[in-house]
């Protein structure tokens, strides 16, 4: 049987492909269960440091939840508010304290919307398109759509694209914020492993402490955030010595002159 997740490893970067792009690859039980094993499997790799998720072919990224499937099986709605992340993707990919770059190829619709939104940063090809279609559905979102898009790039246009359900194209949603930078299909991978081999190159102890305190922060208010900086970032700085900083220096130098 087809492996529902694809996983390539290289040179300290794992490129994950949800693999089911003759249903676009939408989100079956079976694929949310195999994300799950492949993200847990990932976040115990020490010789993983980088993570880029994208889907199979050049249609999706994810269509979000299996329609048919929820149409069809009694109860399967209820994995739109599964908090397990066996059963939550979004949870999947949140419990992996690697960065995670989504390198979206594809529309990424609903609940495939909310899967992006899981990621820590976004590259979209020429081809990405995303729409949020709750309300056509009828069904409330589960994933954190309602509340992530809002504060990524701000309440009015979250409510124009949720309360609509019209789709953004990859271009406007550079515009808006959404997505970092928007490149060409060929070049989509490649970009996406260049990022994650470029945070791959830094500590890894510290990348995941830095991604904590970045993401701790952002869900507090902006005075608790600072205090939440400044503790942690007491705790951590007293064990750095003048002589680890002088020896890391002279290759931060060097790597600024190359960049």
């Amino acid at each position: 049987m087809t492996d529902l997740v694809l996983v390539e490893k290289a040179d300290g970067v794992a490129t994950v492909t949800l693999n089911r792009p003759q249903a676009m690859n939408a989100l079956s039980k079976a694929l949310r269960t195999r994300l799950y094993q492949v993200m847990t499997a990932i976040d115990a790799d020490d010789e993983v440091r980088a993570v880029v998720l994208t889907g199979a072919g050049e249609r999706a990224f994810t269509a979000g939840l299996d329609l048919k499937e929820l149409g069809s099986e009694p109860g399967a709605l209820g994995s739109a508010n599964a908090t397990g992340a066996q059963e939550n993707p979004v949870k999947a990919i949140e419990l992996c304290r690697k960065p995670v770059i989504g390198a979206i190829n594809g529309v990424a619709i609903t609940g495939g919307f909310e899967v992006a939104l899981a990621c820590d940063i976004l590259i979209a090809s020429e081809n990405a398109r995303f729409a949020d279609t709750h309300a056509r559905v009828g069904v409330m979102p589960g994933w954190g759509l309602s509340q992530k898009l809002s504060r990524l790039i701000g309440i009015s246009r979250a409510k124009e694209l949720s309360l609509s359900g019209n789709f953004l194209d990859a271009v406007t949603a550079e515009r808006w914020g959404l997505v970092n930078r928007v490149v060409l299909a060929a070049e989509l991978l490649p970009a996406a492993r260049k990022l994650a081999a470029d945070i791959a190159s830094a500590d890894a102890d510290f990348i995941g402490a830095y991604k904590k305190l970045i993401d701790d922060g952002f869900a507090r208010p902006f005075g608790e955030a600072m205090a939440l900086e400044h503790e942690r970032s007491s705790t951590a700085n007293a064990a750095v010595t003048p002589d680890s900083v002088e020896a890391r220096r002279a290759a931060v130098q060097a790597r600024g002159r190359a960049q």
